[in-house]
């Protein structure tokens, strides 16, 4: 294939002439009700269509955000939501007062009686909190929780894909994290419930999610083993959920729910073929992500070796064999630095379905980010005083995380301080990314390398492992305007980015830029 024939796509320019980032959202409906795809029957697979040239990457928490993944799938490409903390998200935005009535809305549609009500009566506030008042909490999820505590989960995983589904009939897909294994599984079933599409997960090994997928289409209960630490070789403990427990008298719907396609995110071509091969159900493609990806990335293949910054140091050993990819003989997108006209055509050449991108969908208009934050970003970026740094030591995952920090003052800053720590209360109020650990006595704790050393270290961990450390969940909140109230002072945000900031600065260059421009200029670059 020619480079040129790649970026002449008959007929593109006017699909994105059509296609618009904003609409009356009050005025648009789903074409088939949440109802009806419950009750009527539904295909196994995915309904077949042309695979997408571009997905939009899965950005949490809350930055592909419903708005965002709407307007990339009104396109013709894949909007994908974060469905990482999404009852969290919920629940917050309905005591912010739930402008625009959008979640109270999606509420309405969702097929199990009762839940909306006790969702809207426990968090919902008219007049907002005000804000000197602290968001109220959720039970942190352990392995087993209540069943009001799934209904949470499940609600905010429907809402988030109901809207992102609102108003036109393209597919929506579903970003997960496998780290984050003790909500992943009510959640996908809140999902499908709204009709979602597809289904893409990394950080970690997800082999034992298609084989869930096919359980919940079937209104079955799912199980997944559960990582902890310290367990005997020949004990194994389980996450499961049961969608029986979430439903009245647990009558779950007699008719299957529509069963996603299956992409998980990797970084080496032997882990794709081990899950083509031995994930207990189909994989329908891979996210085939490089190291410039914002957000988590892969360990370098080897000794983790530092440059002169600090930053992780990837070589040879980290570039993925496209040509084992292709031997696979399944779909697949290429992830980091890939986001550019270039990039997808380089990408297509190379056997690959498209591009998944990140970065230049963070700073658009219709992501999650708050305003004054992609502002600033922008501005920074324009300035030439803004950079990304590859941090191996802040996530409490052990997954290196890509940080953006000033390199220098920035008068206009308003909400980034250029500093990767140091200003961040160590605590652990809402527990995502908690690891399980088996005690002597048999009992299960959970830790975050993120909370206070001591209470880690109480619970079998090191100084030396929470060195370093922040607290993800709520400065990833904080990116979206839902900081929690820490005295008279809100939680800071900590915004993360992939490496492409050049091609940010090319859209951005005449003021904000919308979704619809971003797919645009990457199919198109002449439009």
């Amino acid at each position: 294939m020619k480079v040129g024939h790649c970026l002449t796509l008959p007929g593109m320019r006017r699909r994105i002439q059509r296609c618009t980032s904003s609409y009356d959202i009050a005025s648009s409906r789903v074409t088939m009700s949440t109802e009806s795809r419950v009750t009527a029957g539904t295909p196994t697979r995915p309904p077949t269509r042309s695979l997408p040239r571009i997905i939009q990457g899965g950005m949490g928490i809350g930055v592909s955000n419903w708005r965002l993944a709407n307007a990339v799938s009104r396109c013709g490409q894949l909007g994908v939501v974060s469905g990482t903390v999404l009852d969290t998200v919920l629940v917050r935005r309905l005591q912010d007062g739930d402008a625009g009535g959008h979640m109270r809305r999606a509420l309405a549609h969702f097929p199990i009686p009762g839940v909306a009500d006790e969702i809207l009566r426990r968090y919902f506030r008219p007049e907002g909190r005000g804000s000197d008042v602290q968001y109220h909490l959720l039970p942190m999820y352990k392995q087993k929780v209540t069943a009001a505590r799934q209904r949470v989960t499940v609600a905010a995983a429907f809402v988030e894909t109901w809207l992102a589904r609102e108003g036109h009939e393209f597919p929506v897909g579903l970003n997960l994290l496998t780290k984050v294994q003790m909500p992943n599984l009510p959640t996908l079933y809140g999902a499908m419930l709204a009709g979602v599409s597809t289904v893409i997960m990394g950080a970690g090994i997800p082999r034992e999610i298609p084989g869930a997928l096919d359980t919940l289409a079937s209104h079955a209960t799912a199980e997944m083993r559960f990582e902890v630490e310290g367990l005997p070789r020949d004990v194994a403990e389980w996450l499961r959920f049961d969608p029986a427990d979430v439903w009245p008298d647990r009558a779950v719907p007699d008719s299957p729910l529509l069963r996603p396609a299956f992409y998980p995110v990797v970084s080496a071509a032997s882990l794709a073929a081990t899950l083509a091969r031995k994930s207990n159900g189909r994989v329908d493609g891979f996210i085939v992500e490089g190291p410039t990806a914002g957000g988590h990335n892969a360990p370098p293949r080897g000794a983790m070796t530092l440059d002169s910054s600090g930053q992780p140091i990837y070589g040879e050993r980290d570039q993925v064999d496209l040509a084992r990819m292709r031997e696979l003989e399944l779909p697949f997108w290429i992830a980091g630095g890939a986001g550019t006209p270039e990039g997808l055509c380089t990408a297509m050449n190379a056997g690959a379905a498209g591009v998944q991108v990140g970065t230049l969908f963070a700073y658009c208009n219709e992501s999650g980010l708050a305003p004054d934050i992609k502002r600033d970003v922008l501005q920074g970026i324009r300035d030439g005083v803004l950079s990304v740094h590859t941090d191996p030591r802040a996530s409490p995952t052990g997954y290196p995380f890509k940080v953006v920090q000033l390199t220098r003052p920035n008068p206009s800053a308003t909400t980034l301080d250029g500093s990767l720590g140091g200003t961040r209360e160590r605590l652990c109020d809402l527990g995502y990314l908690r690891e399980a650990v088996r005690r002597e006595d048999g009992r299960l704790v959970y830790r975050c390398a993120a909370e206070p050393v001591e209470a880690y270290v109480s619970k079998g961990g090191t100084v030396e492992a929470s060195e370093g450390r922040q607290c993800l969940c709520n400065g990833l909140l904080a990116d979206i305007g839902l900081g929690q109230v820490r005295g008279d002072t809100v939680e800071p945000p900590l915004v993360t980015s992939g490496d492409d900031l050049a091609s940010v600065a090319n859209l951005a260059r005449h003021g904000p830029y919308g979704a619809a421009q971003v797919i645009a200029w990457l199919l198109d670059p002449a439009s």
